[in-house]
């Protein structure tokens, strides 16, 4: 008998979903989300962000939060940075994998973290040099706009190979396929997952997409169908871009997390303790609305323990 499918889902909620907040989330409250994730099976988790304070203010407390939830068994850890700075703030605070992010959109890049897509690659060029990477410590390059940018709007497939081609020149392993702005279409995300998944069959590629216009779940799929099998997803739906205009939330875990258990694909996550994570984040980000259809619908009966 055949085994059944596997996906990884890396829960990114407390960076991406906390990003763009208006006001602060205090330390322990952070921690006690991440914790709550762990508890449901996540085995990753994006859990801050190495920015600078004034950029975000909400990551002031990046090196605290990963001092928290030093420890946790059998999770893997990952720190946003957009900078050599960052990286080197990441790594001195014990984090295990950062995640490198850049715009293929020059107008975006500008935006986001005030360099060229070139110099961006210079300083990722730069990272991988640092002592220890790639033995001790992981690095995932994220390609943010991949699917559309507020500013050019949708961009040519080949960009994205181009610069697929760059970051595997110097030496990316984990490489993640970003719709920054939710202006993916499954037939494109077929697409580009498809060829880049041929292109380079021994990378590992993630998808991280936002359900800005409702076709991130369509998405994922289209990406599953095509043979990706990482995806990002935040808890409640949560998230969006400070830099990018319009940008919402991101997919939900409780969603994607239903919609594969429901298909036979095992996600390795635990509904119940999944949803004390989101009934937690309802708690410290009072008046906002989260956007996940299972968390506010619940689950049909039968399927609760998946």
């Amino acid at each position: 008998m055949a085994k059944p499918e596997k996906v990884e889902i890396v829960e990114v909620g407390p960076r991406d979903g906390l990003q763009n907040l208006q006001f602060y989330v205090e330390t322990g409250k952070k921690v006690q989300l991440i914790r709550l994730l762990a508890e449901s099976g996540i085995r990753a988790i994006e859990a801050t962000s190495f920015v600078h304070p004034r950029a975000i203010p909400q990551f002031r407390d990046a090196a605290e939060t990963i001092a928290g939830i030093k420890g946790l068994p059998g999770v893997k850890i990952i720190a946003l940075v957009p900078n050599l700075v960052g990286a080197q703030r990441a790594l001195a605070a014990g984090v295990q994998e950062i995640s490198f992010v850049f715009s293929i959109s020059a107008s975006h890049n500008r935006n986001n973290v005030n360099k060229t897509p070139g110099e961006s690659l210079e300083e990722l060029r730069q990272i991988f040099e640092l002592p220890g990477m790639g033995t001790r410590w992981m690095i995932r390059v994220n390609l943010a706009t991949s699917f559309g940018c507020p500013f050019e709007g949708i961009l040519p497939d080949e960009r994205v190979y181009d610069y697929v081609d760059e970051v595997v020149d110097m030496g990316a392993k984990d490489i993640a396929l970003a719709d920054t702005v939710g202006y993916g279409n499954p037939a494109q995300v077929r697409r580009i997952v498809s060829n880049c998944l041929k292109r380079y069959p021994e990378r590992h590629f993630i998808i991280h997409l936002h359900n800005t216009r409702g076709l991130g779940l369509a998405n994922a799929l289209a990406a599953y169908e095509a043979g990706l099998r990482t995806f990002d997803s935040a808890i409640g739906g949560l998230g969006g871009c400070p830099y990018a205009p319009g940008a919402t939330g991101n997919i939900s875990t409780e969603d994607l997390v239903f919609m594969f258990e429901g298909m036979g694909v095992k996600t390795g996550i635990r509904f119940p303790e999944l949803f004390k994570a989101g009934q937690y984040l309802r708690e410290i980000v009072p008046g906002v609305e989260l956007s996940s259809g299972v968390l506010k619908a619940g689950l049909p009966k039968g399927i609760l323990a998946a």
